[in-house]
């Protein structure tokens, strides 16, 4: 299921997630299981709504991860 959304934590994204790649993994994912690329005016308020709480579960969940055995990135 969503294999375009990309993984958000390191090692796979060096650098911490902006809000912009949150926002549109959060986007993706409520794309995909509401089946709706973009939702009719009718169901525009619900389907914003939950980009938004997905998107704030998804920025919660990356805060509390602890990433262990990483080794440090080096610029090259």
């Amino acid at each position: 299921m969503c294999r375009s959304i990309k993984t958000l934590r390191p090692p796979a994204l060096p650098e911490e997630a902006t809000e912009d790649d949150i926002r549109a993994a959060a986007l993706q994912f409520v794309r995909k299981v509401s089946g709706f690329r973009a939702p009719a005016a009718h169901n525009r308020e619900v389907f914003e709504h939950a980009v938004d709480a997905v998107a704030e579960a998804t920025a919660e969940l990356l805060s509390g991860l602890e990433v262990r055995g990483r080794t440090a990135h080096r610029a090259s």
